[in-house]
């Protein structure tokens, strides 16, 4: 018998839609039969994404309960302090020291997204990304100029100085990539795409298409001017 594709159910979208309107513990404890439901449906999805992108990659997260975020937000610092979030998220590590970057999914009623980069790099690692960006530049702009990468994804995302690095020239001509604190790609997802029975595939195709950009900053992040893994 053929293997069914886990797909994200309208009642997932409706329990978070719950969530949204009743984030307390009380109405949480007397819904957590239907949270535990939705929890192992989405627990399924992400194993099966998870099993999909090791056919094109090698990823440090031995299972999706490894890979799925809790629900449980933390309070200590924040504001808002609702104990739960509203929505499902998981994040992928790739494997190794030698391939950087990671994949992100967020899935909420209106607000679904995939994510795929490096979100705060270490200051070494912003380092040696930014003169590698004043060495090849012209590179750079071709990498993110790729047409099946740049239609679906758009711009590179991340957040910028408001200022010139320190040590750079503020006249570079790629001045706008050097002020990057982060570097990654971003695409957002219509709630009737989510609930399509081929939305894990298409996660799938979308993280394989970040490839490129992952290869090359991990050939930045792992190797010197001569080739030489650092």
């Amino acid at each position: 018998m053929k293997k069914q594709k886990p797909t994200i159910k309208k009642e997932s979208f409706n329990f978070l839609k719950d969530l949204s309107k009743n984030n307390n513990r009380d109405w949480f404890n007397k819904h957590k039969d239907r949270y535990q439901a939705e929890h192992e449906k989405i627990l399924a999805f992400a194993e099966d994404l998870l099993e999909r992108m090791r056919a094109h990659d090698e990823i440090e997260n031995a299972s999706a309960k490894k890979v799925l975020h809790r629900i449980y937000k933390d309070v200590r610092f924040a504001k808002d302090k609702s104990p739960y979030k509203t929505h499902w998220s998981g994040s992928f590590k790739r494997a190794t020291k030698q391939r950087r970057g990671g994949y992100h999914f967020h899935i909420e009623p209106g607000n679904t997204y995939i994510a795929g980069g490096f979100f705060g790099p270490e200051v070494s690692d912003l380092k040696r990304i930014r003169e590698d960006i004043v060495r090849n530049h012209k590179q750079w702009r071709k990498l993110l100029e790729n047409k099946k990468s740049k239609e679906f994804f758009g711009p590179l995302r991340g957040e910028k100085l408001l200022t010139t690095p320190k040590g750079f020239d503020k006249d570079h001509p790629a001045i706008d990539l050097l002020r990057h604190k982060s570097f990654y790609l971003k695409h957002n997802f219509t709630d009737k795409e989510v609930l399509s029975e081929d939305f894990v595939e298409t996660l799938n195709r979308a993280f394989k298409n970040l490839r490129p950009f992952f290869d090359y900053m991990s050939d930045v992040l792992t190797t010197d001017l001569n080739g030489e893994s650092i």
